[in-house]
């Protein structure tokens, strides 16, 4: 025999709207109540569809530890409240990327969350986001906001973080001081950039190093070559991963990390602390930014009222051994 809410209903002594206000994860319900309905679910063996309980985690390169972690911590801070994180990794604004949110829009996706995702270019299609608008499916962003949409956004500070790693240099006395950061047209790099000459005009210098490339290993090593031709003694990262890569185009050039140049990252995966030497780097909170992005998601699945705009969270300065005094 199937129960249905009829069943549930009659064991926890409440109404059939009662019951399907607690399915649907509505307001309106008491503690006390909902704990008596989901109890009776359970006594019964009542099977929750989990049709409108997935949340789509859009992002790139689980490979990256970074965006695994982050990742990761979202699911867990989702589970409590009857919602599974579906992992979709794609291309930030590529097809796929359109094609995973149609696809789980037409299965009743509960939410979405763009992690890094096209929400961080500035020429996204808004295509993707205007499929989710009409269908009344909550959506939020992690690191970039949506044109012509008012979701919530939870970013790192980029200026803050930028002005950390300077900070940090400069005390050790570096002047020539060079930035690899991600390409033109990706929000965060840009804001990261625009930090980064900020933090140097404070300093009195006018003319900072930036060079701009790709968020990979090989593209941190292609910048870094480049700002150690333009006399550069220490190099911030625009990720840890760009950080990995211009570790290796110090040392091809025969140089020492942190004896020659200096070296620092940017997101704060744990595994940095065993790289060679351990990488100092602008850690991005992500416990934080994983809690208020499930917030935001389940107070939008029930159908109540969050801040819009973008809420900005600081980020710490971890230093390790890759960077020293300039000689």
């Amino acid at each position: 025999m199937k129960i249905g809410i009829t069943e549930v209903a009659a064991r926890a002594e409440v109404s059939e709207a009662t019951v399907s206000r607690v399915i649907n994860r509505r307001t309106g319900v008491s503690a006390k109540t909902r704990e008596a309905v989901e109890r009776a679910m359970a006594e019964l063996g009542y099977e929750r569809s989990t049709r409108g309980h997935l949340v789509a985690v859009i992002t790139p390169q689980l490979s990256n530890p970074f965006f695994a972690d982050v990742a990761e911590l979202i699911e867990g801070a989702l589970a409590p409240h009857g919602l599974k994180g579906v992992l979709c990794p794609a291309l930030p604004g590529g097809i796929q990327e359109r094609e995973f949110v149609t696809a789980l829009a037409d299965h009743g996706v509960a939410g979405v969350v763009f992690l890094s995702a096209s929400n961080t270019l500035e020429s996204a299609d808004p295509e993707t986001y205007n499929v989710l608008a009409a269908r009344r499916i909550p959506f939020v962003g992690v690191n970039g906001g949506f044109e012509g949409h008012d979701a919530p956004v939870l970013s790192t500070d980029d200026h803050m973080a930028a002005e950390l790693a300077v900070d940090h240099l400069w005390a050790l006395g570096h002047r020539r001081i060079g930035l690899a950061s991600g390409p033109s047209g990706n929000k965060v790099a840009d804001r990261r950039a625009e930090g980064f000459r900020t933090a140097l005009r404070r300093r009195g210098v006018a003319d900072a190093l930036v060079v701009r490339q790709y968020y990979t290993i090989e593209g941190g090593q292609t910048a870094t070559a480049e700002l150690l031709a333009q006399g550069a003694t220490a190099v911030v990262a625009a990720s840890d991963y760009m950080a990995l890569g211009a570790i290796r185009a110090v040392r091809r050039q025969g140089l020492s990390v942190p004896e020659d140049v200096s070296i620092v990252g940017h997101d704060g995966s744990m595994i940095m602390e065993f790289v060679d030497p351990p990488l100092t780097t602008v850690r991005q909170p992500v416990d934080r930014l994983a809690k208020a992005v499930a917030r935001s998601i389940v107070a939008l699945v029930g159908n109540q009222d969050v801040p819009k705009g973008e809420l900005l969270f600081s980020p710490e300065l971890v230093v390790r051994a890759s960077t020293a005094p300039p000689r």
